[in-house]
């Protein structure tokens, strides 16, 4: 089954048969409980990619990535710190929502390494058909799919890593964490990340 998925992505001609194999994909658990694959959305041309952890509820039900509380966020400060939304391809690390219950709610469970590895075939593909100047890691998965366990957030954050994917990678935090600071703290929490996307004008 792993070397079918490797295969079908490896031979991915288009974002549209990326979008087609990870519908099928079996490659880990997160398909049984989350049948809704996210793909990736934007332009095949965009010279930057924006990589998150993987779809929320909401992005789970639309089959569209950053379209819940966290990419409303993740808009917002594109928008302030002058990138133009329009102009980026925007993917996950991880293709299907993995939750947990809570009540009647679906829960953000942080992705395991073996569920970000399975979805590795797939972000590769996406570069490779998309081969952007830049990556933009969001958040600690992101940043362990592109760069390896090894590389921490809150030390490299704001820093342009060079990578084996033929682009530098830009280290900073998910929108959702913004989300999770306490209420006084937001706006700081806030400008900061729009800071580190700031960068993203001076290195494309």
């Amino acid at each position: 089954m792993a070397d079918s998925k490797s295969k079908l992505a490896a031979d991915a001609m288009s974002l549209e048969d990326i979008a087609a194999g990870i519908t099928r994909c079996r490659g880990c658990a997160l398909w049984e409980r989350a049948p809704q694959a996210v793909g990736g959305e934007g332009s095949p041309r965009s010279r930057v990619m924006l990589v998150g952890a993987q779809p929320g509820d909401q992005e789970d039900h639309a089959r569209r990535p950053f379209v819940g509380p966290a990419g409303r966020v993740l808009d917002e400060a594109l928008e302030k710190a002058g990138v133009d939304r329009s102009k980026v391809y925007g993917t996950n690390a991880v293709k299907h929502f993995s939750w947990e219950p809570r009540g009647k709610r679906r829960m953000h469970k942080t992705p395991s390494q073996q569920e970000i590895a399975a979805c590795l075939d797939w972000l590769a593909a996406e570069i490779r058909l998309i081969g952007p100047a830049l990556i933009v890691a969001l958040g600690a998965t992101a940043v362990r799919a592109l760069l390896g366990p090894g590389v921490r957030v809150l030390v490299n954050r704001g820093k342009a890593l060079p990578s084996e994917w033929g682009a530098r990678v830009l280290v900073t935090v998910h929108p959702s964490s913004i989300l999770r600071v306490p209420p006084q703290d937001r706006e700081q929490a806030f400008d900061a990340l729009v800071r580190d996307l700031a960068a993203i004008r001076r290195l494309t």
